[in-house]
This record gives structure tokens, C-alpha cells and sequence, in this order.
């Protein structure tokens, strides 16, 4: 025998509505108190380290330009803030862009960070903000011309708790990759910066393979003298990967 009860009264479908709702709101409130919380926290750590990495950078060129003063007065260290979230380091003919990323990330499930104990024993250590380092030929700025490109050298990875590991080329990719152990702090500042520039210096712009720009169309050619429409691009970074296949 089945009984049927059928809610007639509005105050009866509020009650129920209510329950309902109520139900929802604690999935909703536990997540924002424990996911939305962590996120907030990873961005205001992020952005304090961001804050205090262009502190370094903006040091550094004072250093190295003062020193380069003596030795040859044409090759300029330089330091330029584009912000909150945006920091450029300018030496000779290469500029290194720290740039921070607005918002926080967390990593597929098969990824090697999962599988520390370290983010087991608290999934929220696994939240990340990002701060990516590019390589980008001073000229392209200094004459906009907008078709160079840049190349990605590195990217910073911080938790919550200033747990941090480093994504990059050269020594970028393997000094900094214990994230279970190792803590961002003034000192990996400073070496992150260092790798970098050295990095940038040790590679130099390569000539384009002549078939790459033997065509050249007549609006190029119109715009070269002011805005250098070839693209240029120095060979290193992550670009030229599929020269190894």
C-alpha cells in the first residue's frame, strides 16, 4: 500500500524549499570556507612575493648599473615597474618580464604533486599562484615592433604556506623543484633572478633561415621603417622544442 502525500499550502512548499536550500547552502559555504579561503591566501602570498622579487629586480639593475658605468657607459641595466603585476628587467640588448598571474591554479590528478605526502596530508597545499618569467630582444620595445616574440625561460609555482617549485629551462628546471621541502624566500629570489639573466645572456640572437622571409609582402615593406613588422626572436625557451624530433 503506498500513500501519497501531496504538499498543498504554500507555507508547506517554502518549509521544503528551505530544507532544500539549506543542504545547498552548506556545500557551498564549506567550500568557500576551505577552497575560495585557500585561493584568496595563495593570491595575497603570490603577490607578496611579486611584490618583493621586484624589490631584487629594481636592486640588481642599481648594482649592475652603476658597475657597468665604469666599464662602458653604452650598456644599460635598467628597472621598470608596469605595476602591481608586471615587473621588466632591461640589460643590453635582452629584457627579462617577470609577470604574475591574476589568478590561482591547481594541477591535473597525474601530476607528481599529488602524489607527495605533503599535499596528501592537506589537498589545499596543492593551490598555486604563478609568477612567469619571459625573455622578449629590448628592440622589440624600443621600436614596437609588434610580431617579435617572447620566450617563456620560466614559472614559479607558490602555495599558501610559500611552498614553491620552478617549471624552466637550464638550471631553472632542476634547482628549484623540491616543493614538499623548499620555501621561496630572498635568498631563491635572488638565484631565480641570476639563472635568468645568465640564461638571456648566454644566447644570442640567431639569423631566420632564409626561406622563412624571402617572401615579403608590399604592406611590410611600407611599415618596416616604423614599426619593423619581421618578426625576430632569439633561439632558446621552450619555442624551439621541435628542433629535438
Amino acid at each position: 500500500m503506498f500513500v501519497f502525500f501531496q504538499v498543498t499550502s504554500q507555507k508547506e512548499r517554502c518549509f521544503l524549499q528551505n530544507l532544500t536550500n539549506m543542504s545547498e547552502n552548506k556545500k557551498i559555504l564549506e567550500l568557500l570556507k576551505t577552497k575560495s579561503s585557500t585561493k584568496q591566501e595563495v593570491f595575497r602570498v603570490t603577490k607578496a612575493v611579486f611584490s618583493e622579487l621586484s624589490d631584487i629586480l629594481k636592486k640588481k639593475a642599481e648594482i649592475l648599473s652603476e658597475e657597468m658605468q665604469k666599464e662602458d657607459k653604452f650598456v644599460k641595466v635598467d628597472f621598470n615597474s608596469k605595476g602591481d603585476f608586471e615587473s621588466h628587467l632591461k640589460f643590453s640588448g635582452d629584457r627579462l618580464i617577470f609577470h604574475m598571474h591574476s589568478n590561482v591554479f591547481d594541477f591535473a590528478n597525474s601530476h607528481e604533486i599529488h602524489k607527495t605526502s605533503y599535499v596528501k596530508e592537506d589537498k589545499m597545499r596543492s593551490f598555486c599562484g604563478v609568477i612567469h618569467i619571459y625573455n622578449f630582444l629590448n628592440d622589440s620595445f624600443k621600436y614596437n615592433r609588434i610580431n617579435d616574440v617572447g620566450n617563456l625561460l620560466a614559472r614559479i609555482f607558490i602555495n599558501k604556506d610559500k611552498h614553491f617549485f620552478v617549471e624552466g629551462e637550464n638550471q631553472l628546471g632542476f634547482l628549484f623543484n623540491d616543493f614538499v621541502n623548499q620555501k621561496i624566500n630572498i635568498q631563491t629570489m635572488e638565484q631565480i633572478i641570476d639563472a635568468s639573466i645568465l640564461f638571456s645572456l648566454k644566447f644570442d640572437l640567431i639569423t631566420p633561415n632564409f626561406q622563412d622571409i624571402n617572401l615579403v609582402d608590399v604592406h611590410q615593406l611600407l611599415d618596416m621603417n616604423n614599426s619593423h613588422k619581421l618578426r625576430t626572436s632569439k633561439s632558446l625557451g621552450f619555442k624551439f622544442s621541435f628542433e629535438n624530433k
